[in-house]
C-alpha cells in the first residue's frame, strides 16, 4: 500500500459501519445502530482505517467492535473463538490501535481525519496532540470550546467567522463546493473550521483542527474533505464484492494471517494489521 499510494501528506480516515444479521450467535452481533441501514437493527459493527492521497485511497485495516454484552460474556466470546480477556473497547479506542498500527508499519501520514462519533472523544484528541498529529475532526455544533472571552460553543463562534467559498475535492456530481470559516481558540495550534452549505445556509458542519504549524485554510479544507474517499471506497467494495453481504461468524485468533478482502465472505474476522484492502484511484 505505501509503495502505491503512500505520500508524507497522506491522511487517515476513521469511520465505522455495520452489517445487518440475523440470529445472535455471530461475533459482536446485537442490536446496535448502523447507518449502512439507517437505524438499529440486529449487526455487527466494524471499524475501519482508511487512507487517502493524491496516488488515490485505499481500506487500509479493520478491528471487529465487541459490544459489552459479548465482552461481559465470556462463554460466549469463547464460544465465538474470540481469544480469552478481550477486553471491552471503545470505537475510538479501536480507531486510536489502528492509527497506532500505521504508525508503526511506515504508512506515511500527515493528518487523521473521522466525523464526530471520534471528534468529540477527548482521549483520542489528547492522543493525536500528544504524539504530534495534525488532525481535522468533525465535532458536534453544541461542542464547547475555550476562547480568551471564556467558552464558546462551536455554531456560536464560527458564526463571527468570514466565510471563503472553496472546493473540497470531487465528488460523485463534480467538486464539492462550500463556504468555509475559521474560527480561533485560546490555543494557537486549535482552531475551528466551520463548513455551509452553498444552497442551503442553514446546513452548517463543524471541525476541531490541530496543526502543531500553521496551515492555510486551503489544506484544512481539503483534509475535511477527503472523509468521502472512505465512503467512496465502502461503495467500491459493496459494488465490487458485495461488502452488504459480508458475514463473520467467529473472531480469529491473533496473528492467523493478514487481513484479507473485506468485499469477500469469510469464515473469521481476521488477525489485525495493516493491509491494502480496497483501491479507489482519484
Amino acid at each position: 500500500m505505501a509503495a502505491g499510494l503512500g505520500d508524507p501528506g497522506g491522511v487517515l480516515i476513521g469511520d465505522d459501519t455495520g452489517f445487518e444479521k440475523k440470529g445472535s450467535c455471530s461475533a459482536g452481533v446485537q442490536r446496535q445502530y448502523t447507518g449502512t441501514a439507517g437505524k438499529i437493527t440486529n449487526c455487527q459493527a466494524g471499524v475501519f482505517l482508511g487512507y487517502a492521497s493524491p496516488k488515490g485511497r485505499a481500506l487500509v485495516d479493520r478491528e471487529l467492535y465487541l459490544p459489552r454484552s459479548w465482552t461481559d460474556d465470556e462463554a460466549r466470546l469463547a464460544a465465538a473463538k474470540v481469544g480469552a480477556g478481550r477486553a471491552f473497547r471503545t470505537k475510538p479506542q479501536l480507531l486510536q490501535e489502528m492509527i497506532e498500527r500505521a504508525a508503526e508499519a511506515g504508512v506515511p501520514f500527515s493528518w487523521v481525519t473521522a466525523d464526530e462519533a471520534y471528534g468529540g472523544i477527548g482521549p483520542l484528541r489528547a492522543w493525536l496532540g500528544e504524539r504530534g498529529t495534525a488532525y481535522v475532526l468533525a465535532i458536534a455544533r453544541d461542542h464547547l470550546l475555550a476562547t480568551p472571552t471564556g467558552p464558546r460553543r462551536a455554531d456560536v463562534l464560527a458564526a463571527a467567522g468570514a466565510w471563503q467559498r472553496m472546493s473540497c475535492g470531487n465528488g460523485a456530481k463534480g467538486r464539492r463546493w462550500y463556504d468555509w470559516a475559521l474560527a480561533a481558540t485560546d490555543r494557537e495550534e486549535i482552531s475551528l473550521l466551520a463548513r455551509r452549505s452553498t444552497v442551503r445556509p442553514a446546513e452548517l458542519a463543524f471541525y476541531l483542527c490541530y496543526t502543531p504549524r500553521p496551515v492555510p485554510l486551503g489544506v484544512l479544507v481539503q483534509v475535511a474533505g477527503t472523509r468521502w474517499c472512505v465512503e467512496e471506497c465502502f461503495q467500491a467494495a459493496k459494488n465490487e464484492a458485495g461488502m452488504d453481504h459480508y458475514q463473520v461468524r467467529r473472531y480469529g485468533a491473533p496473528g492467523t494471517g493478514t487481513l484479507p478482502s473485506p468485499c469477500s465472505r469469510s469464515p473469521g474476522w481476521p488477525s489485525p494489521g495493516p493491509a491494502s484492502l480496497t483501491t479507489v484511484t482519484p
